[in-house]
């Protein structure tokens, strides 16, 4: 059984070795020359306490050429590897089969349907989940010092390049090319269900994920403001509002309000027409805002910050990989239901 498999899927899987291998030495050397621009700019800079501009010099030099940008390259070619294995390697599986009637001669060879079914989910399923495992391993491992002085793990368009959620994604994909392949009975419709409905369940992760785990809150005084709004009154009060600057490392921001002293969403400030809080005195003030922030301070307003810390990013990992994995083992047990009833 094992060695029919291997024949029915051996260019697959020579295809998939040979891109590995070469995705394997392109970055390892990327890897390697990013180490020690990373070593060279970076080096030093935390004794100091002055790594802005280490920072800065060392993600300019990486965007400079397209050696040193290929891992974050790779890491946005990493998002279509679990469709192209649902697409490519899934839905062809049993439709391949049915619809060619080639599966009552596979499946009269000495072994159950079940049994050939059970045997193909499990290899190429394997083997689908170690190819996106490798490739992910290699991104995370070559973009590793990028992603140190970006502190971006957590943003949606990085967290499922890097990590151990590719495993989790191609072990859904197949297992849902294999399901749609099934019902539809005909190659070319079920790669494209495969892909819309990955497609869909992948953006639909990424609206849901910030829930897997409850965000964190924080309410601070006013540092900094990233805009300011004001509209006058002809008495000469009126309305003032502001948006303050979030800044955690790391953090996954998901929400940044300004608060009243009640804590409740101050999303307009009516403010008198003299004083530190005042139109006048905020708006003379636009390019150097410490008064008026100083003013908002004093009268109870604050920052409330809802934001995913950095530290949870293996948590998320792991809740999210595990909920496409239990995906994964539901579309495959419907696929030995439901081939145990084929005709």
């Amino acid at each position: 059984m094992l060695w029919i498999t291997w024949r029915q899927f051996r260019a697959q899987t020579i295809v998939a070795v040979a891109a590995l291998a070469a995705t394997a030495v392109t970055l390892t050397l990327s890897g390697l020359h990013i180490a020690r621009l990373y070593t060279v700019s970076i080096a030093g800079c935390e004794a100091r306490r002055d790594c802005g501009a280490a920072r800065q010099n060392f993600l300019t030099q990486v965007n400079a050429s397209l050696g040193s940008h290929l891992p974050l390259l790779f890491g946005t070619a990493l998002v279509a590897v679990p469709a192209v294995i649902g697409i490519f390697w899934g839905a062809p599986l049993l439709t391949r089969e049915l619809e060619s009637g080639t599966h009552r001669l596979a499946w009269s060879q000495g072994f159950t349907r079940t049994r050939w079914l059970v045997v193909n989910l499990v290899v190429i399923g394997a083997a689908s989940m170690a190819a996106a495992g490798l490739f992910s391993l290699m991104v995370t491992w070559s973009a590793s010092r990028i992603d140190a002085v970006n502190m971006n793990w957590l943003q949606p368009t990085v967290f499922s390049e890097r990590g151990i959620v590719p495993v989790g994604y191609a072990a859904f994909a197949f297992a849902l090319g294999v399901s749609a392949g099934m019902l539809i009975r005909r190659t070319v419709p079920a790669m494209a269900v495969t892909l819309a409905v990955f497609t869909a369940a992948q953006f639909a992760m990424r609206a849901v994920r910030q829930y897997l785990i409850s965000p964190a809150h924080v309410t601070a005084p006013i540092t900094g403001l990233t805009s300011m709004g004001i509209r006058m009154a002809p008495s000469g009060s009126g309305q003032l509002s502001v948006t303050p600057s979030a800044s955690i490392p790391g953090a996954w921001i998901l929400g940044n309000q300004t608060v009243n002293a009640a804590g409740q969403a101050a999303g307009s400030i009516t403010v008198p027409a003299t004083g530190p809080l005042s139109i006048q005195a905020c708006a003379a003030g636009q390019a150097s805002p410490q008064a008026c922030l100083a003013g908002l301070y004093k009268a109870g307003y604050r920052q409330l910050l809802t934001y995913q810390p950095a530290s949870r990013f293996w948590a998320f990992q792991w809740y999210e990989t595990a909920i496409f994995l239990a995906l994964a083992v539901a579309l495959a047990a419907f696929c030995i239901w439901r081939v145990r009833r084929t005709s």
